[in-house]
């Protein structure tokens, strides 16, 4: 997988154990750096590929990448025409 978007993260230059928090406000406190992160996207779509369990990866805590994981493999529900 290609990780070229990694040197145009916004975490480049804080240190890495800020996305790994031990509670909430420090969830909340790397989610912020992650808002306005030009890369969001790539970052949460490797660490989804990559089942990355811990760290806030694309601005997505833990739990929030282990619902989309979830979300992604529910059959889509079929819509009956008649």
């Amino acid at each position: 997988m290609d990780t070229e978007w990694m040197s145009q993260g916004t975490c480049r230059t804080t240190p890495p154990e800020t996305f790994f928090p031990s509670d909430g406000l420090g969830v909340i406190r790397a989610q912020r750096i992650c808002a306005d992160c030009p890369v969001q996207e790539p970052c949460l779509e490797y660490a989804l590929a990559n089942r990355i369990d811990h760290g806030v990866w694309g601005g997505r805590s833990e739990r929030e990448r282990r619902r989309i994981l979830r979300a992604r493999r529910q059959p889509l529900a079929v819509v009956d025409a008649n």
